[in-house]
């Protein structure tokens, strides 16, 4: 007859997952693979592992490496686009008091993003596939779409949403390179780019 240990606990099971909240935990695992490696260097086994789940299964999920990338890169710029929402309310309810004007709770708002590395690291990625023209129509689609939304949810003039959008490249390519200080006193002459 076998023995039982009484100090010996039974395994405990994870919970079970949904499909769902399988394709957003191998999403997650994805922005670190890609982040770190591109869509060309990324492994489906390391995101597989990350996620703890198959390869085969993200494969079932997502169809391809290219298809999980893509995902990634639209999660990204969800959660811009979910970060300029905040700000905005935010801003509304008057918790910026330095800042009366949605773009400006929107810069900040983006200067917190770039905290995130793996969430910069990942735009950069979007923008350094864009040879591939399945990757260039999404990047473009998500990026229209976000430049859309700040401009109906802000009412700026085109001019100042394009400064907008340019100073936000300037922030990208500063926290890219990690100059030193805060984001808000980045400027072409850290870059060395200014006489």
């Amino acid at each position: 007859m076998h023995k039982t240990n009484a100090t010996t606990k039974p395994a405990r099971r994870s919970p079970r997952l949904s499909a769902d909240e399988r394709r957003d935990a191998i999403v997650a695992a994805g922005m670190d693979e890609f982040a770190a490696h591109g869509l060309a260097g990324a492994s489906v086994d390391a995101i597989a592992k990350r996620a703890g789940v198959s390869q085969p299964y993200v494969y079932q999920l997502f169809g391809t490496k290219k298809d999980l990338f893509l995902a990634v890169v639209r999660r990204g710029f969800e959660r811009t686009r979910l970060a300029f929402e905040e700000a905005l309310r935010r801003q509304r309810a008057g918790e910026f008091p330095a800042c009366d004007l949605p773009l400006g709770a929107m810069g900040i708002a983006y200067m917190e993003l770039l905290d995130d590395r793996t969430l910069l690291l990942v735009q950069l990625q979007a923008y350094a596939a864009c040879s591939d023209p399945d990757v260039q129509a999404a990047v473009r689609e998500e990026f229209g779409a976000l430049h859309r939304f700040v401009a109906a949810a802000t009412g700026a003039s085109p001019e100042e949403i394009h400064q907008f959008f340019a100073e936000g490249m300037l922030l990208n390519v500063g926290a890219a390179v990690q100059l030193p200080g805060e984001p808000v006193r980045w400027s072409l002459e850290l870059l060395g780019g200014a006489g």
